[in-house]
Protein backbone atom coordinates (compact mmCIF):
# COMPACT_ATOMS: atom_id res chain seq x y z
CA UNK A 1 0.00 0.00 0.00
CA UNK A 2 1.21 3.74 -0.24
CA UNK A 3 -0.52 6.60 1.67
CA UNK A 4 0.15 10.03 0.09
CA UNK A 5 0.34 13.03 2.09
CA UNK A 6 -0.94 16.49 0.82
CA UNK A 7 -1.34 15.15 -2.53
CA UNK A 8 -3.16 17.37 -4.12
CA UNK A 9 -0.55 20.58 -2.21
CA UNK A 10 2.94 18.62 -3.61
CA UNK A 11 1.53 17.91 -7.07
CA UNK A 12 0.96 21.88 -7.52
CA UNK A 13 4.29 22.66 -6.07
CA UNK A 14 5.83 19.70 -8.41
CA UNK A 15 4.08 21.70 -11.34
CA UNK A 16 5.59 24.95 -10.25
CA UNK A 17 9.13 23.39 -9.29
CA UNK A 18 9.17 20.95 -12.29
CA UNK A 19 7.65 22.85 -14.95
CA UNK A 20 7.40 21.27 -18.42
CA UNK A 21 8.21 17.43 -16.49
CA UNK A 22 4.90 14.99 -16.48
CA UNK A 23 4.01 13.21 -13.31
CA UNK A 24 4.73 9.95 -15.22
CA UNK A 25 8.53 10.93 -15.77
CA UNK A 26 8.22 11.34 -12.11
CA UNK A 27 6.67 8.31 -10.94
CA UNK A 28 9.18 6.57 -13.24
CA UNK A 29 12.19 7.46 -11.81
CA UNK A 30 10.98 6.99 -8.57
CA UNK A 31 10.12 3.36 -9.48
CA UNK A 32 14.20 2.31 -9.39
CA UNK A 33 15.59 3.21 -6.27
CA UNK A 34 19.03 2.38 -4.56
CA UNK A 35 19.99 2.08 -1.02
CA UNK A 36 22.15 4.52 -0.19
CA UNK A 37 24.45 5.08 3.73
CA UNK A 38 24.40 8.26 3.81
CA UNK A 39 27.25 9.85 5.49
CA UNK A 40 26.85 12.53 8.29
CA UNK A 41 23.62 11.58 9.64
CA UNK A 42 23.11 9.84 13.16
CA UNK A 43 19.29 8.84 13.13
CA UNK A 44 20.31 5.34 11.46
CA UNK A 45 17.02 5.67 9.58
CA UNK A 46 17.36 4.38 6.30
CA UNK A 47 17.85 6.53 2.13
CA UNK A 48 17.50 5.99 -0.49
CA UNK A 49 18.14 7.60 -4.21
CA UNK A 50 16.97 7.46 -7.38
CA UNK A 51 18.65 5.59 -10.18
CA UNK A 52 19.05 8.77 -12.05
CA UNK A 53 20.12 10.58 -9.21
CA UNK A 54 17.65 13.08 -9.01
CA UNK A 55 15.63 12.26 -5.76
CA UNK A 56 16.55 11.07 -2.36
CA UNK A 57 14.07 9.11 -0.75
CA UNK A 58 14.17 9.54 3.49
CA UNK A 59 12.67 7.46 6.18
CA UNK A 60 11.26 9.70 8.80
CA UNK A 61 10.98 8.48 12.33
CA UNK A 62 7.36 8.87 14.12
CA UNK A 63 8.00 11.89 15.88
CA UNK A 64 9.34 13.60 12.00
CA UNK A 65 6.03 12.12 10.87
CA UNK A 66 4.26 13.96 13.63
CA UNK A 67 6.00 17.39 12.91
CA UNK A 68 5.41 17.18 9.39
CA UNK A 69 2.10 16.91 9.05
CA UNK A 70 1.44 19.98 11.00
CA UNK A 71 4.30 21.52 9.27
CA UNK A 72 3.86 20.22 5.29
CA UNK A 73 0.78 22.51 4.77
CA UNK A 74 2.96 26.20 5.78
CA UNK A 75 5.62 24.83 4.20
CA UNK A 76 4.31 24.31 0.83
CA UNK A 77 2.61 27.32 1.07
CA UNK A 78 5.99 28.67 1.40
CA UNK A 79 7.73 27.47 -1.16
CA UNK A 80 5.47 28.50 -3.66
CA UNK A 81 5.11 32.11 -2.38
CA UNK A 82 9.45 32.03 -2.70
CA UNK A 83 9.12 31.18 -6.09
CA UNK A 84 10.26 34.55 -8.01
CA UNK A 85 9.72 36.19 -4.89
CA UNK A 86 12.45 35.59 -2.68
CA UNK A 87 15.54 33.57 -2.75
CA UNK A 88 15.40 30.55 -0.71
CA UNK A 89 17.95 27.48 0.08
CA UNK A 90 15.47 24.97 1.51
CA UNK A 91 16.30 21.28 0.03
CA UNK A 92 12.74 20.86 -1.76
CA UNK A 93 10.42 18.02 -0.62
CA UNK A 94 8.12 17.53 -3.47
CA UNK A 95 5.71 14.58 -1.88
CA UNK A 96 5.52 12.61 1.59
CA UNK A 97 4.12 9.08 1.98
CA UNK A 98 3.62 5.90 3.85
CA UNK A 99 4.62 3.07 1.84
CA UNK A 100 4.29 -0.70 3.57
CA UNK A 101 3.62 -4.22 2.00
CA UNK A 102 3.17 -7.67 3.61
CA UNK A 103 4.38 -10.84 2.12
CA UNK A 104 1.47 -13.54 2.69
CA UNK A 105 4.52 -16.56 1.62
CA UNK A 106 7.60 -15.06 3.99
CA UNK A 107 4.99 -13.15 6.33
CA UNK A 108 7.39 -10.40 6.40
CA UNK A 109 6.00 -7.11 7.13
CA UNK A 110 7.41 -3.40 6.34
CA UNK A 111 6.18 -0.24 6.70
CA UNK A 112 7.63 3.14 6.85
CA UNK A 113 7.41 7.07 6.22
CA UNK A 114 9.17 8.49 3.70
CA UNK A 115 9.71 11.89 2.24
CA UNK A 116 11.23 13.08 -1.49
CA UNK A 117 13.13 15.63 -1.69
CA UNK A 118 15.51 16.88 -4.23
CA UNK A 119 19.31 16.01 -4.25
CA UNK A 120 21.12 18.92 -4.29
CA UNK A 121 23.95 17.29 -5.93
CA UNK A 122 22.40 15.92 -9.01
CA UNK A 123 24.52 16.50 -11.81
CA UNK A 124 27.60 17.85 -9.52
CA UNK A 125 30.42 15.74 -7.62
CA UNK A 126 32.09 17.90 -5.14
CA UNK A 127 35.28 17.42 -3.94
CA UNK A 128 34.45 18.14 0.08
CA UNK A 129 30.94 18.36 1.39
CA UNK A 130 30.36 19.96 5.08
CA UNK A 131 27.37 19.51 7.08
CA UNK A 132 27.41 23.31 8.80
CA UNK A 133 25.25 24.18 11.61
CA UNK A 134 26.79 26.90 12.95
CA UNK A 135 28.14 24.70 16.45
CA UNK A 136 31.74 23.29 16.59
CA UNK A 137 29.54 21.00 20.14
CA UNK A 138 30.66 17.77 19.12
CA UNK A 139 30.92 18.65 15.44
CA UNK A 140 34.04 17.38 14.21
CA UNK A 141 34.43 14.34 12.01
CA UNK A 142 37.29 12.07 11.43
CA UNK A 143 39.64 12.65 8.30
CA UNK A 144 38.64 11.12 5.62
CA UNK A 145 34.84 10.78 6.48
CA UNK A 146 32.34 11.76 3.69
CA UNK A 147 31.05 14.49 4.98
CA UNK A 148 32.92 17.19 6.83
CA UNK A 149 31.30 19.36 10.12
CA UNK A 150 31.85 22.76 11.44
CA UNK A 151 35.13 22.72 13.28
CA UNK A 152 36.76 20.74 10.15
CA UNK A 153 35.77 23.63 7.71
CA UNK A 154 37.03 25.65 10.35
CA UNK A 155 40.14 24.12 10.56
CA UNK A 156 40.08 24.34 6.45
CA UNK A 157 39.54 27.84 6.20
CA UNK A 158 42.45 28.97 8.26
CA UNK A 159 44.37 28.54 5.12
CA UNK A 160 41.83 28.14 2.34
CA UNK A 161 39.06 31.12 3.15
CA UNK A 162 35.89 30.53 1.55
CA UNK A 163 35.54 34.11 -0.04
CA UNK A 164 31.98 35.09 -2.20
CA UNK A 165 31.29 37.62 -4.79
CA UNK A 166 28.95 40.65 -3.81
CA UNK A 167 25.86 39.09 -5.68
CA UNK A 168 26.65 35.32 -3.74
CA UNK A 169 26.93 36.75 -0.34
CA UNK A 170 23.38 38.86 -0.81
CA UNK A 171 21.62 35.70 -1.95
CA UNK A 172 23.45 33.73 0.36
CA UNK A 173 22.54 35.71 2.96
CA UNK A 174 18.80 36.59 2.39
CA UNK A 175 17.92 33.03 1.66
CA UNK A 176 19.34 32.13 5.01
CA UNK A 177 17.31 34.98 6.86
CA UNK A 178 14.42 34.04 4.85
CA UNK A 179 14.25 30.38 5.66
CA UNK A 180 15.42 30.15 8.62
CA UNK A 181 12.79 32.92 9.57
CA UNK A 182 10.08 30.80 8.59
CA UNK A 183 11.53 27.47 10.04
CA UNK A 184 11.72 29.26 13.39
CA UNK A 185 8.30 30.32 13.40
CA UNK A 186 7.06 26.34 12.82
CA UNK A 187 9.42 25.71 15.49
CA UNK A 188 11.90 23.56 13.92
CA UNK A 189 15.43 23.53 14.61
CA UNK A 190 18.56 21.25 14.02
CA UNK A 191 18.91 21.96 10.28
CA UNK A 192 21.80 22.14 8.43
CA UNK A 193 23.68 24.24 5.35
CA UNK A 194 25.06 21.30 3.46
CA UNK A 195 27.88 22.55 1.27
CA UNK A 196 29.72 20.96 -2.23
CA UNK A 197 32.74 22.49 -2.86
CA UNK A 198 32.91 22.21 -6.58
CA UNK A 199 36.18 23.77 -7.93
CA UNK A 200 35.48 26.98 -7.71
CA UNK A 201 31.79 27.10 -7.38
CA UNK A 202 29.57 26.20 -4.09
CA UNK A 203 26.77 24.39 -4.23
CA UNK A 204 24.60 24.53 -1.11
CA UNK A 205 21.10 23.55 0.30
CA UNK A 206 19.50 23.57 3.79
CA UNK A 207 18.51 20.02 4.85
CA UNK A 208 17.35 18.09 7.87
CA UNK A 209 14.43 21.12 8.93
CA UNK A 210 11.33 18.55 10.07
CA UNK A 211 12.57 18.47 13.31
CA UNK A 212 10.40 19.73 16.20
CA UNK A 213 11.64 22.00 19.40
CA UNK A 214 9.44 19.88 21.70
CA UNK A 215 8.28 19.65 25.09
CA UNK A 216 10.97 17.18 26.01
CA UNK A 217 13.84 19.10 24.19
CA UNK A 218 12.56 22.01 25.67
CA UNK A 219 12.85 20.43 29.35
CA UNK A 220 16.58 19.10 28.20
CA UNK A 221 17.34 22.84 27.32
CA UNK A 222 16.01 24.29 30.53
CA UNK A 223 17.92 21.22 32.64
CA UNK A 224 21.40 21.50 30.73
CA UNK A 225 21.76 25.32 31.01
CA UNK A 226 20.00 25.62 34.38
CA UNK A 227 21.38 22.18 36.23
CA UNK A 228 24.23 20.95 34.56
CA UNK A 229 25.87 24.18 33.03
CA UNK A 230 27.92 24.25 29.95
CA UNK A 231 31.35 26.57 31.07
CA UNK A 232 29.71 29.43 29.65
CA UNK A 233 29.01 27.94 26.39
CA UNK A 234 25.46 27.60 24.89
CA UNK A 235 23.84 24.33 25.51
CA UNK A 236 23.64 21.71 22.57
CA UNK A 237 19.91 22.02 22.58
CA UNK A 238 18.84 25.37 22.27
CA UNK A 239 15.44 27.28 21.34
CA UNK A 240 13.92 27.64 17.67
CA UNK A 241 14.92 31.80 17.95
CA UNK A 242 18.35 30.89 19.43
CA UNK A 243 18.89 27.86 17.07
CA UNK A 244 18.19 30.33 13.96
CA UNK A 245 20.51 33.58 15.81
CA UNK A 246 23.38 31.01 16.25
CA UNK A 247 23.09 29.87 12.54
CA UNK A 248 22.50 32.81 10.79
CA UNK A 249 25.52 34.62 12.67
CA UNK A 250 28.08 31.59 12.21
CA UNK A 251 26.98 31.38 8.31
CA UNK A 252 27.96 34.93 7.84
CA UNK A 253 30.85 34.24 9.29
CA UNK A 254 31.85 31.20 7.47
CA UNK A 255 31.61 32.63 3.56
CA UNK A 256 33.17 36.60 4.29
CA UNK A 257 32.73 38.41 1.35
CA UNK A 258 35.56 38.57 -1.63
CA UNK A 259 38.06 41.04 -0.34
CA UNK A 260 38.51 44.48 -2.56
CA UNK A 261 40.03 47.95 -2.39
CA UNK A 262 36.72 49.15 -1.23
CA UNK A 263 36.00 47.47 1.72
CA UNK A 264 37.80 46.85 4.68
CA UNK A 265 39.23 43.88 3.67
CA UNK A 266 42.12 44.21 1.35
CA UNK A 267 42.06 48.06 1.04
CA UNK A 268 45.85 47.59 1.54
CA UNK A 269 45.84 45.38 -1.52
CA UNK A 270 47.90 46.45 -4.52
CA UNK A 271 45.98 46.87 -8.12
CA UNK A 272 47.58 47.40 -11.33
Amino acid sequence: FCKIYFAAEFDKLRSLLMPGEALTDFIHSLSICNKWRAKGGKSGLAFSKTQDDRWVVKEMSRLELQALLMFMPNYVEYVMDSIDKRPTLLAKIIGACTVGFNNSYSGVNMKQDVIIMENIFYNVAPSLVYDLKGSVRNRLAEEGEEVLLDENYLNHIVDNPVYLRPHSKTFLREAVNCDTAFLAAQSIIDYSLLVGMCGDKLVVGIIDYIRKFTFDKKVEMIFKTNMIGSAGRMPTIVSPEMYRERFCNQIERYFPLVPDKWTGMGSDLQYS
